[in-house]
């Protein structure tokens, strides 16, 4: 049979990325397809193979390579430009507007859906208000864009023939957006590149990019309120300045750190502390691999992933006064964590188990669909 890969956007090698990985491991001759690929060498080579992907017209619009999504409201129109007629099976790596991909009566389409489009639904006021476009000509036409991409959103999400969620988070909107059933396969988490260490400095750590939903202001606002506590702060972004204007001295921000050295953070940190509404949380597992205690919100796929007294602790709201209560009852129970448990636990979410998995349900489903 021949097989399809299609993929949003090849920008980086993030949690979407790694899933496009698992597929070309699993199908290695598909071919893969997305709006736009920019990827480097390196993540080439893990993530196609080496192979180039085959791309919309966007691709070499101008200014495309650095600012594509400024033709956001083009996508629709691209992902529907690419022809896929020669195969009879495609595979929808979707966060956005893949799964909106054409395909006949003859052809099998799967989408494995990590959100529906978060900035056009969820995240619609956020984005408009963080983005400064909650006013004037431009909101205006910001608004009437984001409406049209719902209405094509929600019109697309009938087109696969089944769709898996990331997490029953994902497929709780899923059903509620699209009024769709999925079925939940985990994402991949590279466990193995993680060593458990059970000997802890007394630290605590985060780390994201900083971006406003990933509320690491209310972290850093929570620790600055308990100096007897340190933080380290890891990652980069457009909040980075306001962050450290509100960091104490008991908080130190080291900023973008090499893969090795966040393992290194992580390893030796007494737990890793994460505030965000996540679809699933890849870095929360991470952390679990290395064995450290994870205290999180009790909200999104993190609230599947961590388990309540056993491998972390959760706090009910993105509030300072509920992270440091969190942290205070983690302090009392600190002793109870086994680093070993955690690690096992994690090891239930490793890329092995997710590529079986997911190529029994694509078999499955060709069975069936192809049987006569």
């Amino acid at each position: 049979m021949k097989t399809a890969i299609v993929h949003d956007w090849l920008e980086n090698y993030a949690g979407s990325e790694r899933v496009v990985e698992s597929l070309t491991n699993t199908w290695p001759e598909a071919d893969i397809f997305s709006i736009i690929d920019f990827l480097d060498d390196n993540a080439r080579k893990m993530v196609l193979k080496g192979k180039k992907s085959k791309n919309s017209f966007i691709q070499n619009l101008p200014g495309a390579k650095n600012h594509f999504r400024n033709y956001l409201a083009l996508f629709p129109y691209a992902v529907e430009q690419f022809d896929l007629s020669d195969y009879n099976i495609v595979l929808s790596s979707s966060h956005s507007f893949v799964k909106g991909v054409m395909t006949n009566s003859d052809q099998l389409h799967i989408c494995y859906c990590h959100s529906p489009i978060r900035y056009a639904w969820d995240f619609y006021s956020r984005y408009l208000k963080d983005a400064n476009l909650e006013k004037g000509i431009k909101g205006t036409i910001a608004k009437s864009v984001l409406h049209y991409i719902r209405i094509w959103d929600k019109n697309s999400a009938d087109r696969p023939d089944f769709l898996i969620a990331n997490s029953n988070h994902i497929a709780n909107r899923i059903r509620k957006i699209y009024g769709r059933n999925s079925t939940v396969i985990y994402p991949p988490v590279d466990v193995h590149k993680f060593e458990s260490v059970s000997e802890k400095e007394n630290y605590y750590v985060t780390a994201s990019r900083m971006v406003p939903y990933k509320r690491i202001d209310l972290i850093v606002r929570a620790f600055s309120s308990m100096p007897d506590k340190r933080l380290i702060v890891i990652g980069d972004g457009p909040e980075m300045k306001r962050i450290k204007s509100l960091a104490a001295k008991n908080i130190e921000i080291v900023g973008y750190q090499t893969d090795d050295n966040l393992k290194k953070y992580i390893q030796k940190a007494k737990a890793f502390v994460f505030a965000a509404v996540e679809d699933f949380g890849i870095i929360v597992v991470e952390a679990m691999a290395c064995g450290t205690p994870v205290i999180a919100l009790n909200k999104g796929g993190v609230a599947e992933s961590v388990v309540h007294g056993n491998t972390g602790i959760f706090f009910k709201e993105q509030s300072v006064e509920s992270i440091q209560e969190a942290v205070t009852q983690f302090e009392k129970d600190f002793y109870k964590f086994d680093c070993s448990v955690i690690r096992g636990h994690a090891e239930k979410f490793d890329r092995k188990i997710f590529e079986t998995r997911i190529s029994a349900f694509v078999n499955q489903k060709v069975k069936e669909f192809f049987k006569d």
